[in-house]
């Protein structure tokens, strides 16, 4: 997975897989309301993991309200 890339993937049961690499800076909101938007309009629950590979340069935190992160 490469710089500032989202996969998209719909698994056999019907969920909607999405797997990045790192996210500059610049990109990291737009992929963050992108994720949401999709949550949103989906109406189902939002899951979030951290692959064991990733490293995450910066920490934040997201209200409930925009779903149940993991």
């Amino acid at each position: 997975m490469g710089f500032d890339e989202l996969a998209i993937e719909i698994t056999e049961d019907g969920q909607i897989k999405t797997t990045s690499g790192k996210v500059s800076a610049s990109n990291h909101q737009g992929a963050e309301e992108f994720l949401r938007f999709i949550a949103r309009m989906t109406g189902g629950p939002s899951d979030r993991q951290k692959r064991p590979d990733a490293l995450q340069h910066h920490s934040h935190s997201h209200a409930a309200t925009e779903g149940q992160h993991g």
